[in-house]
């Protein structure tokens, strides 16, 4: 601290006071007011102390003197006040003297059964600067030499405050609530030295209905869980074979129960439609049987309710078979077997110059043959222009005239969709049924990008059958078909635009006939080869680096479906024409039937696989089932109406301590 001092003498041996003058004192950790440069003589400075330090004096305002500020102002750590020392004491003829600056120590006293940590009657305590050190002063002193109900020590043992030991009780005997360890605390032991009689119970205070304790123990200490088993066909209420109650201080902790059960069946041919390996009396287990198979009342699926006896049935599928059709006697049918089984295709021709009516081949489903067989006759009728379809059109010239099993092809509109086959045929003077063209209201938004091309449309959203058509920019050339179509939602394949000079050549092929001196072809190169012994000429087209077709004389033959089967409940599609692998039918049910499983059926390796299925009617429902303790909630229930249309969800709520069993409390109204 540095202190300006001027005196200007006036007379020998004397000076005037009231010339003295002080410069602003500096203050570690504390400021001033007011502030100014220059303070002269008994001009009068208030401080305080800041970032929790306290001023060393009472006395917060100084004076300018010929000495300097005075008194001398300091600020230090927080002073300590007059300590309350519990279970001890400080004696009072010290409290002028406080509060008491960082590092005073003053002598106390600890009560009786009362130590400081040092464990002596007295001890120092010391004012730091977080405050009075030791923090406790005075700890409880608990001795150990008695338990009640339990194992004495001949010799007193001292513990102190925070100190725990381990008891030992007589046997049959504890410490309350199960606790092992006596504590001591500032009150004494915590717990009471005193070991109470244990709660225990016995097999004999409980009886289990239709089910048996499974342990050996007979008795039970407070806490110990026992563990039970239910008898060979019964089951607790969740479905375990087994459970587990617990000794309270009142007894057993719950009434076990066990309930009629039924085991898991085995399940011939058939998937089952709920998981879980037991099931409750009255449980009702529904199965599917496998493609093929067929219950033995002639469905494809089924149910057995948990009974008193057990299930009320065996589930199993059988193969379904379909049997010999009755034919025309001019019709020769392939291959000749006694029975069929799902997937079986029959082809058909027939005798000396006789005309089919009718398919060509037919197939086996779960529900039978399909389509009907062909006739045979020695005349056939021509047919007269096809039918309009509405929303459709044909995708060719309409002739005036069309021979017996001349085939035509329609598309449907844009926004809308087709169901059943896209081609009909003329039959002995009849076309087959047209399909139906249903409005599609999915659409697509944003037309695709194509990498280095470009397109002309350009609109906000697409229809269901509109198509945009792409070309590529300057230097490229595209690959694949240059438009793409919007098809439920959906943009089929985009073409790509290849630069020219990135094209990739294609090899020559052994059988390559023409260009004999050329080994690389660019693309669009066209080549001519012969098979079978140079009786049949192939061509092929280079495409980026591939042939298309490839190249080779394998003898490749097309798999060819029979006409597609006519799905019970669906609408008519009484067709003959045959389709290729690959293709596929969209099917439409009639109405009030729902479909199952896939809307399309494809034609692969010459059958018809993932057949769709128009099942159970969308009646309305009556009132759902009613469960013990619990009841449904809805809009239509709460209006007392008595019938549920297809589709209703009601949920289930329990009454006051009672629960779900099931994981979903929610049904709905379906077939």
């Amino acid at each position: 601290m540095w202190i300006l001092l001027s005196v200007i003498l006036i007379g020998w041996g004397s000076c005037a006071y009231g010339q003295v003058t002080c410069t602003p004192p500096y203050i570690q950790n504390g400021i001033i007011r007011p502030k100014k440069s220059t303070y002269r003589g008994e001009d009068l400075v208030t401080y305080e102390c800041i970032n929790n330090f306290y001023p060393t004096t009472r006395e917060t305002t100084i004076k300018c003197t010929m000495a300097g500020w005075e008194p001398s102002p300091r600020c230090s750590f927080k002073p300590c006040e007059f300590p309350n020392i519990t279970h001890g004491y400080l004696s009072d003829k010290y409290k002028p003297e406080f509060p008491a600056p960082v590092g005073k120590r003053y002598f106390y006293i600890c009560h009786e059964n009362f130590v400081t940590p040092s464990k002596r009657i007295w001890e120092y305590i010391e004012c730091t600067e977080t405050g009075w050190k030791p923090e406790v002063p005075c700890l409880r002193k608990c001795l150990f030499n008695y338990l009640e109900n339990g194992k004495r020590s001949w010799i007193s043992k001292t513990y102190f405050q925070g100190e725990s030991m381990i008891p030992e009780c007589n046997p049959g005997f504890s410490l309350p609530n199960g606790q092992t360890l006596m504590t001591c605390t500032e009150n004494g032991w915590s717990p009471p030295p005193k070991c109470i009689q244990i709660k225990t119970c016995s097999h004999s205070d409980i009886e289990i209905q239709n089910g048996f304790f499974s342990e050996a123990p007979t008795h039970y200490p407070l806490n110990k869980q026992a563990q039970y088993k239910c008898k060979p066909g019964f089951a607790t209420a969740n479905g375990e074979t087994s459970g587990t109650i617990t000794c309270q201080q009142t007894g057993w902790s719950a009434q076990p129960k066990c309930f009629k059960s039924c085991d898991r069946p085995g399940f011939e041919n058939a998937l089952i439609k709920r998981i879980g390996a037991r099931f409750m009396l009255n449980d009702q287990l529904e199965y599917q049987c496998k493609p093929g198979y067929e219950t033995k009342t002639g469905r494809t699926s089924g149910s057995i309710v948990c009974e008193q006896n057990g299930w009320s049935d065996q589930p199993v599928c059988l193969e379904k078979v379909c049997t010999v059709p009755k034919l025309d006697e001019n019709i020769l049918a392939t291959p000749s077997k006694e029975k069929y089984t799902i997937g079986d295709v029959l082809k058909f021709s027939c005798r000396n110059k006789f005309e089919r009516v009718g398919p060509d081949s037919i197939q086996c489903y779960h529900f039978g043959w399909s389509p009907n067989p062909p006739t045979c006759t020695d005349h056939v009728k021509r047919c007269g222009s096809p039918p309009s379809l509405l929303n459709g059109r044909l995708t060719e010239v309409e002739r005036e005239a069309y021979e017996h099993s001349t085939m035509v092809e329609y598309v449907c509109d844009p926004q809308f969709l087709m169901k059943g086959s896209r081609k009909i045929q003329c039959v002995d003077g009849n076309w087959t049924p047209l399909p139906i063209c249903i409005a599609e209201q999915s659409t697509c938004r944003d037309k695709p990008e194509l990498e280095n091309g470009f397109a002309d449309s350009s609109a906000p959203l697409y229809y269901h059958g509109e198509s945009i058509e792409f070309k590529c920019t300057d230097g490229f050339t595209m690959i694949g078909e240059k438009s793409v179509t919007c098809f439920r939602g959906r943009w089929t394949q985009l073409p790509k635009c290849i630069a020219r000079n990135k094209l990739k050549m294609c090899r020559k092929e052994k059988l390559i006939s023409s260009h004999p001196f050329k080994n690389k072809f660019n693309h669009n190169d066209n080549v001519i080869y012969t098979c079978n012994s140079k009786s049949e000429i192939k061509f092929s087209t280079c495409i980026n680096g591939n042939w298309d077709p490839e190249i080779n004389c394998k003898g490749q033959t097309i798999q060819v479906c029979p006409p597609p089967p006519q799905i019970p409940n669906s609408q008519i599609m009484t067709t003959t024409v045959n389709y290729r692998d690959g293709e596929r039918i969209s099917i439409l049910c009639q109405e009030n039937y729902l479909m199952q499983e896939s809307e399309e059926m494809e034609c692969k390796n010459g059958t018809w696989q993932s057949v769709p299925r128009c099942v159970g009617q969308k009646l309305p429902f009556s009132q759902p089932l009613q469960i013990e303790h619990g009841s449904t909630t809805s809009a239509r229930s709460s209006l007392g109406l008595e019938i549920y249309p297809h589709g209703t969800i009601l949920n289930y709520t329990c009454q006051a301590g009672f629960k779900i069993f099931e994981e979903d409390n929610m049904i709905t109204c379906s077939s």
